[in-house]
């Protein structure tokens, strides 16, 4: 047990070098994984309806189960040892093949003195988002179906007990458990538990993924994962918000490497104990479940760290993602013997929102490299409703015209070192900043291209912003006469999502008349990328013509119309293309100046409607383009009404 100790109270290579990679801070013998299972673990175990179990299979690959349904189905049954007994589906659970291979069903496997395959579990209650890692090996266990002994057991549903359900049987386990530690409530989302008696069917065991394999990751915001460094081995628990899992790659092809995963390792102990065996042998199982339905996705394969810039390169806003190489899978319908209770899922406040993939439509990076040492000063703002203000920067120095912001392009700012707090475990007085990188990107509201100074040295940059969040809160408090400078990331843009230069005919540039209309459809701040390009629009440059019919649909709340009158007014021609929907009021007290408003945004020759923006307000005619700014929940609906048409959108989620 020399080895054993050694292994618990300090940190093995693969970890060591974690803590490198990542300049983390260790201390010798400062790991606090204990020996055994001390009793309070051992309550938290057994009040636990959920446990996860890895193992690994003849050829060495780590797979992922989940068992459970009822609490204390799990429990210790004598010091250090582990007793587990419940339902599994035999015929497909990667675990239960591992660790009874060869073993006739009902035969009882002895591991010996000292155990028998290594092995390790995560006991976790969601209702109360406890976890508890054991790690160790099976002392013995046998798997009986249900028809050999187990058919008299009770179905937590009240129904009555069928045998027909192929692959269902009765686990028994020992597990030595040589060593354990309770793990932080980050990150698990909150649900209740209740037993069923599933009735597993296998739908693929092949790459690449299935449709509705595919379906189940877009959907999970948990998912189980063991890992070994090829002495003892960790299951832990991962979680987020539904969609923290991306699909880099699914081929066709059957090649190695067709299937890829990405996902975002959140801050955390700063243990590293998977991440430090992923490093030492970077093999990993995946347990993927649907708690609301039973269907399964185990998945086996090879993981590789990304850190810093590597890992927001590959999924932007990430100090550190796993990059997993998919190399065998298996999607089973209702293979668990449990399901959550029905109601409303209770998301941890310490999922950040899901990072999209780099190429991701709507992951809003910037694609283009300002030079080195650019900056952003604060120098202006103007406060244009009760939650929207203009921002004024002064950017040097300038970009050069290959790195230039076109009109309607956007800028990724860095605020961290005014915001980051730096690493703390905990922090629930504002867990969303534990992983914020604090980079942000806005929309350009002006053309940066006309404002460029090269004699001073800068370009004047304007932001038209929301106050939402950290980095716009600092921007609408700071006190102008203290200098302000943050990083500027870099700037980018789509060309698609450019107005000018859409004045060809629907059916090519060959045809003469039919020319396509441009509908610009917008909802709140979502008009800046049209405010950057309007000038150019309404006056373009000598020689480049008028270019095509355009409009504005905008969708607008009353207490923002300060906004539109800023906008219309500031720009003659502009409101006469405008159809205006105001929605909600400005509040009590505010009737008077809110009708002021009205007539200063209908003078500017803008169409005002009192009501919601429908689907019937953006029909415009065949051969129409629609470029779309909005929140997400009125984008999904505009995406919607405008199934078919020849549409390109951008979305400001924060």
């Amino acid at each position: 047990m020399t080895t054993f100790y050694e292994h618990t109270q300090q940190w093995h290579p693969g970890e060591l070098a974690v803590h490198q990679l990542l300049g983390s801070p260790h201390r010798q013998g400062s790991n606090p994984t204990s020996r055994g299972l001390p009793a309070p673990y051992g309550y938290r175990v057994a009040a636990s309806p959920l446990v996860a179990f890895g193992a690994l299979d003849s050829s060495g690959r780590p797979w992922t189960t989940l068992w459970g349904g009822e609490r204390g189905f799990a429990r210790p049954v004598a010091q250090g040892v582990l007793g587990v007994q419940g339902l599994v589906d035999s015929a497909h659970d990667p675990v239960v093949q591992a660790l009874f291979e060869g073993v006739e069903d009902g035969e009882m496997v002895q591991g010996g003195k000292e155990g028998g395959r290594v092995m390790a579990a995560l006991s976790i209650d969601l209702s109360t988002r406890d976890r508890v890692k054991l790690a160790g090996r099976m002392l013995a266990g046998a798997v009986v179906p249900r028809d050999q002994g187990s058919s008299n057991s009770p179905r937590a549903d009240g129904g009555e007990n069928k045998d027909e359900r192929g692959g269902v049987a009765e686990v028994q386990l020992a597990m030595l458990v040589e060593e354990s530690l309770g793990n932080c409530p980050k990150y698990l989302n909150s649900r209740t538990i209740r037993a069923h008696l599933p009735s597993p069917s296998l739908v693929s065991d092949t790459l690449p993924l299935p449709a509705a394999a595919l379906a189940l990751l877009a959907r999970a915001d948990l998912f189980f994962l063991s890992s070994t460094d090829g002495r003892t081995m960790d299951t832990n628990h991962r979680g987020g918000p539904p969609g923290f899992v991306r699909v880099e790659r699914n081929d066709e092809s059957s090649s190695p490497g067709g299937t890829v995963l990405v996902y975002p390792e959140y801050s955390g102990n700063r243990l590293y104990q998977t991440l430090g065996n992923l490093h030492q042998r970077p093999q990993v199982g995946l347990c993927v479940p649907d708690l609301a339905t039973g269907e399964v996705l185990y998945l086996t394969g090879t993981a590789r760290i990304l850190a810093g810039a590597e890992a927001a390169g590959a999924l932007p806003h990430s100090k550190v993602a796993v990059r997993i190489t998919v190399a065998a899978a298996r999607l089973v319908r209702d293979g668990l013997p449990f399901r959550a209770a029905e109601g409303p899922v209770g998301y941890s406040p310490y999922n950040p929102p899901v990072r999209r993939l780099a190429g991701e439509q709507g992951a809003g990076e910037a694609v283009a490299e300002p030079g080195a040492a650019t900056t952003a000063a604060l120098v202006g703002r103007e406060v244009l409703t009760p939650s929207v203000a203009r921002f004024t920067f002064r950017v040097s120095p300038p970009p050069p015209p290959e790195g230039r912001v076109l009109p309607g392009g956007h800028v990724t700012l860095d605020f961290s070192e005014e915001l980051d707090e730096g690493w703390s475990h905990m922090r629930d007085g504002d867990p969303g900043s534990l992983n914020d990188d604090f980079v942000r990107t806005f929309t350009v509201s002006n053309d940066m291209g006309s404002s460029a100074d090269a004699k001073k040295g800068y370009s004047e940059m304007q932001i038209t912003a929301r106050r939402h969040g950290p980095a716009t809160a600092l921007l609408w408090r700071w006190n102008l006469r203290v200098p302000l400078e943050v990083k500027v990331v870099g700037f980018g843009g789509d060309e698609r999502f450019r107005i000018a230069g859409d004045a060809v005919s629907a059916a090519g540039e060959g045809e003469k008349g039919r020319c396509k209309k441009t509908v610009f459809v917008a909802g709140g701040v979502g008009i800046t990328p049209l405010l950057a390009q309007a000038p150019g629009l309404l006056s373009p440059p000598e020689g480049q013509g008028k270019g095509g019919e355009w409009e504005v649909i905008w969708s607008l709340r009353a207490e923002d119309l300060g906004l539109a009158v800023d906008s219309l007014e500031r720009m003659p021609g502009l409101g006469e293309r405008v159809r205006l929907f105001i929605t909600g009021d400005s509040g009590e007290g505010q009737e008077q100046q809110e009708e002021e408003r009205v007539q200063r945004v209908e003078k500017t020759g803008a169409v005002v409607v009192r009501r919601r923006l429908e689907e019937g307000d953006l029909k415009a005619g065949q051969g129409s383009k629609y470029h779309l700014c909005a929140p997400p929940g009125l984008l999904k609906a505009l995406v919607g009404w405008l199934g078919g048409e020849d549409v390109v959108w951008e979305s400001f989620e924060y």
